[in-house]
């Protein structure tokens, strides 16, 4: 096999690899590579999915029109591996980037999709530094019989990039003087995220401190040192979560026990869990990491995500004061129903006379500027049908029915409250329908069609050929 050939399938390995992980991790996810093996050679880009489109004028600026990204490099050093290289000048909005050099390639920049609603971008990036890493191990190596285990492991390496972000954020802070182990605490809260007590998913505040900061907090209850629950005891653990549902109160733990409870703060260094029933989001200090969820990490943060909303209130004639309440209504109402996994549908009527839609009716429109009025559309959506709500920010009707013809775009998969907006929406084009599935999935649909419906990517299942140089991907774009 030629040196050229070689690349080509690494580079398609650790790429698929990546891409795969990724996917599962977040939402379906792109990704594309910039690289170039030697100091001589022009950069090369291989993008199959067209992440990268529409940013030809920052790529050209940054590595066409100027050599300040060879700078630093030392191509024949060898005593380190893989270096990553931190670069300011590569802004790409709505990209997550990561840049790397190594003996055995000259220079590599990863690019994936940063998603609106991710916890922290942190994983995402610790995942690309593996894959860069990866990637010039099997181009040392020059070992065919590596490159499918090294996509495998690409695949499977969520648990492992939250660990490495979570251990290079401390030691940046504390340097390697810690005695907190992230892989057990780790096991630990998946652990317990997947054992009911009672039939009840586990709730309540899990902290992990470094072992020599457990003498400065201030304890509620502490166990005494030979009685202590061993956090490897998912089940004990699980049973003490009950003691600090639904208030400031947290389980404290040094990593391989529970100490006591306390109504601490977090620090900079600690890890910290919190368990919200059937998911539950993971902190270092006060920042969100990721969240957890099916005995698995993810990136999302289970809010809501309204971008494709906010952007077609911009686009319809509305008084802003209206265009801002709707959206944050609806943002909220949205959000209750998610938390409480209870569906809903909500349909923002833009017409100056709403329609008429079969359903429950109201004497006088209900004013959702009114704080009580509010709390009580959030209950509302709990009953079967639709919250029909004006475009002055008032409700008209609820338990509404919606029906209308059939349409091309109806998915039998997606149930009853999914296809009837479709239908309705097809009928009467001035009008938004959000509806929230029971299993979290939040569609937005206007004339008959979904705005947040995700693109399937064409997933590319054999080796690629020599990919174009970086100007003749510019000049094929332009």
């Amino acid at each position: 096999m030629s040196s050229e050939s070689f690349a080509n399938l690494c580079i398609f390995h650790i790429m698929d690899g990546l891409r795969d992980g990724l996917s599962h991790f977040s939402q379906i996810s792109r990704t594309a590579l910039l690289y170039a093996i030697n100091p001589g050679d022009p950069l090369r880009i291989y993008d199959p999915q067209g992440l990268l489109r529409d940013h030809e004028p920052k790529l050209k600026e940054v590595y066409l029109d100027s050599d300040a990204w060879k700078a630093g490099s030392n191509h024949d050093d060898n005593t380190r591996l893989i270096e990553v290289i931190k670069s300011k000048d590569l802004a790409l909005a709505g990209l997550i980037t990561c840049g790397a050099r190594s003996s055995s390639i000259f220079y590599q920049r990863w690019f994936t999709e940063q998603h609106p609603n991710m916890c922290s971008t942190g994983p995402t990036e610790s995942w690309m530094e593996y894959a860069a890493l990866m990637l010039s191990q099997d181009f040392a190596a020059q070992n065919i019989l590596r490159l499918d285990s090294s996509g495998h492991l690409l695949r499977e390496y969520s648990t492992h990039a939250v660990r490495d972000y979570i251990v290079d954020q401390r030691n940046r802070i504390m340097g390697w003087d810690t005695q907190l182990r992230v892989y057990p605490i780790l096991d630990a809260i998946l652990g317990i995220s997947k054992t009911k007590e009672e039939g009840a998913w586990a709730r309540g505040d899990l902290i992990f401190i470094e072992p020599s900061e457990l003498d400065s907090l201030e304890y509620l209850a502490k166990f005494p040192e030979n009685e202590r629950p061993a956090l490897k005891n998912h089940k004990h653990v699980r049973k003490l979560l009950q003691s600090v549902e639904n208030s400031s109160r947290k389980l404290v733990s040094d990593g391989k026990c529970v100490v006591g409870i306390s109504s601490c703060w977090p620090t900079n260094t600690s890890i910290s869990a919190d368990f919200k029933g059937e998911w539950g989001i993971l902190q270092r200090g006060t920042e969100p990491v990721c969240s957890f969820a099916d005995a698995t990490f993810s990136s999302t943060n289970y809010r809501p995500n309204l971008v494709q909303l906010e952007e077609n209130l911009l686009e319809i004639k509305l008084d802003a004061n209206n265009r801002h309440d709707l959206f944050q209504l609806a943002n909220k109402m949205v959000a209750s129903a998610t938390h409480q996994s209870h569906g809903c549908t909500l349909v923002l009527d833009f017409n100056d006379t709403p329609v008429k839609i079969a359903g429950q009716t109201l004497e006088e429109p209900l004013d959702l500027r009114d704080p009580e009025i509010r709390g009580l559309a959030r209950s509302l959506t709990k009953l079967d049908g639709a919250i029909h709500i004006g475009k002055d920010v008032k409700v008209y009707g609820f338990a509404c029915l919606l029906d209308g013809k059939a349409v091309s775009g109806e998915n039998r998969a997606r149930g009853a409250r999914f296809n009837s907006a479709l239908r309705f929406t097809a009928k009467h084009p001035n009008i938004i329908v959000i509806v929230v599935s029971s299993d979290k999935p939040v569609s937005i649909i206007q004339r008959g069609v979904e705005l947040t419906a995700r693109c399937d990517w064409t997933q590319h299942f054999a080796c690629v050929s020599t990919p174009p140089t970086l100007a003749e991907w510019i000049e094929g774009q332009i």
